[in-house]
């Protein structure tokens, strides 16, 4: 078999990209867990009169915990498999990140095992948070000095 018909034959069996399905569960997920959010923020503020900015770090935390707990369990997997983007985007794919981090090293023990490689995959994610950061107030900066 020539390298031609080789590759014939693996572009007619190559599974299709399922764009518009996937693009709806990452919204869908990404919006729940919007709500999700909102409901927190909504109870906090009502249950305790907080204040919208007093209520928003618990509300944060609150999605970090449930995120964190849902992986352990196993659970965030399978809404990662499912939904994408919309489940790692938000806040909770963060905690989600960092999590199984932590999980996957904790039979190295504390300190070279989970303290090691906690920040994995969330220590990127804080490197360019932080140079996007400096590199936008910069600019900010500029514009605002200069304009």
């Amino acid at each position: 078999m020539n390298i031609k018909r080789y590759n014939e034959i693996a572009d007619k069996n190559k599974p299709q990209k399922q764009v518009l399905k996937h693009t709806l569960s990452a919204f869908l997920v990404g919006g729940i867990i919007g709500m999700i959010g909102e409901f927190f923020l909504n109870l906090y503020q009502k249950l305790f009169s907080f204040s919208e900015k007093e209520a928003t770090p618990i509300m944060l935390i609150t999605l970090i915990l449930i995120a964190a707990i849902l992986t352990g369990l196993g659970l965030y997997d399978r809404l990662g498999n499912f939904a994408g983007a919309g489940s790692f985007i938000p806040i909770t794919g963060f905690s989600n990140a960092m999590t199984s981090s932590a999980l996957e090293a904790r039979t190295e023990g504390l300190v070279t095992g989970i303290g090691a490689n906690i920040f994995k995959l969330g220590g990127a994610v804080i490197t360019f948070g932080i140079v996007a950061s400096f590199i936008v107030g910069g600019l900010r900066y500029v514009i605002t000095y200069f304009w």
